[in-house]
């Protein structure tokens, strides 16, 4: 036997060595089996407890879902929305001044941009100018129109004098008439009484046409006064339009709300409709949750609804049911859905449900447009 086929002596204390030693096996011989250790009663203990914790938490999941859970309708896509608005120019102008920062808390009615306004205060000063102008152009016309009427006055009164004066030669003639009758004038006197009175009448008669000369006169410049008058209302509409133009210069937030998306800068030259910013109102949020067809059944206006924000960790608000849509997302998209098709697949359609969120939430300015949140609404209160 060589020294490697010897059996090692160990060199370590007695109390060191193990229990039990196997010895090398020999050929032919059977080893038996070293009995197992028995389980140790800490360990029996330790998942005795964990059996008993995941009962508990088990029992305890179970209650929650027998007494809320199972009336719960929920879903993930949801987002927080918001009727942002596109501030945009109406006229066209460089930027002057930029009043507001990016990410800036605005009132309604501040002034956001302002365009130079140059153009705009000559235009209004012009056509003011033109309102003075027609303003004393209907004075004159105005002042004609009264010498008109006296003109007409005037007339009225020499016909009268012309009627008297008829009257008187008529008389005349008469008498003179009477007594060529009886020879006591000659006949040249009855001549000149009947051509005194043709004088008196065409007299007369030049004396009413007079009058309504006059009276045409009249009509005349108050047919002119009243078309001045209506060229002075257009001309104050073009007032308007200027002061209009005047104040759009100036860019104002059409409610409260955040600005954002500043894209002008100063002395760029804006055109009527480009989009310069946007206002997200902060006060006037909401949530917009995609629910399955087949989850609208325990879903109606009125019903209340937790959510989750994730975004906010931590806190779960109460919002309110308002409204669900007539028709799925996928009606409004560009490319509807055609379904009258050989390959036709059926996909689970969603509905947009919105829910309104607290006031006291929104006050304390947590919320912004775009977050995602999980929404569940509460069945039990649906049509309540």
């Amino acid at each position: 036997m060589s020294l490697d086929d010897q059996p090692q002596r160990s060199n370590a204390p007695a109390s060191t060595q193990p229990a039990l030693r196997l010895a090398t096996p020999v050929a032919g011989t059977v080893v038996a089996p070293v009995a197992a250790k028995p389980k140790s009663w800490r360990r029996l203990v330790i998942l005795g407890v964990a059996a008993m914790a995941l009962v508990g938490v088990g029992a305890t999941y179970g209650r929650d879902y027998w007494q809320d859970g199972r009336f719960m309708v929920s879903t993930d896509d949801a987002y927080v929305q918001g009727n942002i608005a596109q501030v945009s120019a109406k006229i066209q102008g460089y930027v002057s001044d930029i009043a507001v920062r990016e990410n800036q808390t605005v009132s309604a009615g501040d002034v956001l941009v302002r365009l130079d306004d140059g153009d705009y205060k000559i235009a209004l000063d012009l056509a003011q100018s033109k309102i003075a102008t027609q303003t004393e152009t209907l004075k004159r016309i105005d002042a004609q129109t009264t010498a008109a009427k006296a003109a007409v006055e005037q007339a009225q009164a020499q016909k009268d004098a012309k009627q008297a004066a008829l009257r008187n030669v008529q008389t005349v003639d008469d008498r003179t008439r009477n007594l060529a009758g009886s020879k006591a004038v000659a006949q040249a006197q009855v001549d000149t009484a009947d051509a005194a009175l043709d004088q008196a009448k065409a007299d007369l008669a030049g004396a009413v046409a007079q009058i309504a000369s006059a009276e045409a006169s009249v009509a005349v410049i108050q047919a002119d006064y009243a078309e001045t008058q209506s060229g002075l209302r257009a001309l104050d509409l073009a007032v308007q339009q200027a002061q209009r133009n005047l104040d759009l210069t100036q860019l104002r937030a059409p409610y409260a709300g955040i600005i954002t998306h500043l894209t002008p800068q100063r002395g760029d030259l804006v055109s009527p409709g480009q989009i310069l910013g946007a206002i997200v109102p902060t006060d006037q949020l909401y949530v917009e949750a995609n629910f399955k067809e087949t989850q609208l059944g325990g879903i109606s206006a009125g019903a209340t609804a937790k959510i989750t924000v994730d975004g906010i960790s931590g806190q779960k608000f109460t919002g309110t049911v308002t409204s669900i849509s007539p028709a799925t997302g996928a009606m409004f998209s560009l490319l509807p859905p055609q379904n009258a098709t050989g390959n036709f697949t059926k996909v689970v359609q969603r509905f947009p449900v919105r829910i309104s969120l607290p006031a006291a939430v929104l006050a304390s300015g947590q919320m912004r447009a775009g977050l995602s949140v999980v929404v569940e609404v509460d069945s039990r209160t649906a049509g309540k």
